[in-house]
């Protein structure tokens, strides 16, 4: 099971949000520093978010992913304001492993397109709040409920998920266990986010990975030092921690 630091960009800056809201606790002032920190400590796999192009609807901190993706060697998804099929070609062209869409995902044909050119390549976000999936820098509601999304997007033909809990993100209250449980029932595989807090929370997961459960990506708490990427990878098994 993947366990996957996060790198959230606003204004060039690394931050964390709570709950999506625009106030944010800046942790760096560098991003390749901090990309090249969890390299260094042994990431296998970065989840880098463009935050003012997910808000805005265009990429807004290219020129900070350029900079990663030159000295960086690990994989990297990137997501943030992508809403057409050629930013997809170019982000892939540079070197992004692979490309997450969250707003334009409510468009079933532009869906169906870009599965048929990138398949794997691309990764859809759904993110969550109260049982209904929201958009455009978690900001407006779809009318439709998370796990009929999903469906949609199953339909498609994507196996492949990164799912976050809107009201958990950036609160360190813990993983909503109960409710990754009932989406692992759509038989996707699935990368969580959200209200992760304690290596108990990891080892819960950990024991969803039979499900589907492919991976976690964690933001607040490793910048909180709530515990250590190695830590964490030790609980689900990736190393130990003498590795």
């Amino acid at each position: 099971m993947l366990v996957i630091p996060a790198i959230d960009i606003k204004g060039g800056k690394v931050v964390r949000l709570v709950k999506g809201k625009f106030k944010e606790k800046i942790y760096s002032d560098d991003p390749l520093e901090v990309a090249d920190f969890w390299q260094k400590e042994g990431a296998k796999k970065l989840h880098i978010v463009d935050l003012d192009g997910a808000r805005l609807g265009k990429i807004k901190n290219l020129f900070y992913l350029e900079k990663i993706l030159d000295k960086i060697n690990i994989p990297i998804e990137f997501g943030g304001g992508i809403r057409d099929i050629n930013t997809i070609r170019v982000l892939l062209k540079k070197g992004v492993s692979q490309v997450v869409i969250g707003t334009k995902a409510k468009d079933e044909e532009f869906l169906k397109k870009i599965f048929e050119y990138f398949g794997s390549k691309v990764i859809i976000s759904v993110d969550e709040s109260k049982g209904k999936v929201f958009l455009e820098g978690w900001r407006t509601p779809l009318n439709i409920d998370t796990i009929s999304f999903i469906n949609k997007i199953k339909e498609v033909g994507f196996k492949e998920i990164i799912y976050t809990n809107i009201q958990r993100d950036g609160t360190l209250k813990g993983a909503d266990i109960k409710r990754i449980k009932e989406i692992l029932k759509t038989k996707m595989k699935v990368i969580v986010s959200g209200g992760i807090s304690s290596l108990e929370d990891m080892r819960k997961l950990k024991s969803l990975e039979r499900y589907g459960l492919k991976g976690v990506i964690l933001g607040k708490a490793l910048y909180e030092k709530k515990f250590s990427l190695r830590q964490a990878e030790a609980v689900v098994g990736v190393r130990s921690l003498g590795s």
